[in-house]
């Protein structure tokens, strides 16, 4: 006859492996929470330290755009200076605000006592064009679409 096993013996080791597996599986997911904790952690503190690096170049950069630091910049490092009167040249006639010319009559400006050294445009009626004016457009031949 055969020996047979005792079935308790059997079954006793069965829950004794599972209890084991499952409490190694336990601690194998515990250690890796935590070490995900560790590195949550670490990239909070990284990114605090790169809005804090974000707010002091935004701080540097506007302290850069502002005119005096652009001037002294100019002036010192490229060698820079105002230019003399004769260097500037006249872009021409500023426009006039509308609203503002029928309170107030204008009074002449600088730019209008400075003399046009422009050539006069011809207008379609053969008369020169008014001093500060454009010149017209060429005409555009019918059945061709303007070009930009």
């Amino acid at each position: 006859m055969k020996p047979r096993r005792n079935p308790f013996l059997t079954l006793w080791t069965l829950a004794v492996l599972a209890a084991t597996a499952a409490f190694v599986l336990y601690l194998g997911l515990r250690v890796r929470s935590v070490e995900l904790g560790y590195e949550l952690g670490r990239a909070h503190a990284h990114v605090a330290r790169l809005r804090e690096v974000k707010r002091v170049l935004e701080l540097e950069l506007a302290s850069h755009k502002t005119p005096e630091r652009v001037d002294m910049v100019a002036r010192s490092l490229l060698g820079m200076t105002e230019p003399t009167p004769d260097r500037i040249v006249p872009a021409g006639a500023q426009p006039v605000d509308d609203e503002a010319q029928s309170v107030r009559p204008s009074a002449p400006t600088d730019e209008a006592a400075q003399e046009d050294t422009r050539p006069a445009a011809a207008t379609p009626t053969g008369a020169p064009a008014p001093t500060g004016a454009a010149p017209p457009p060429p005409p555009i031949p019918e059945g061709e679409e303007p070009s930009e």
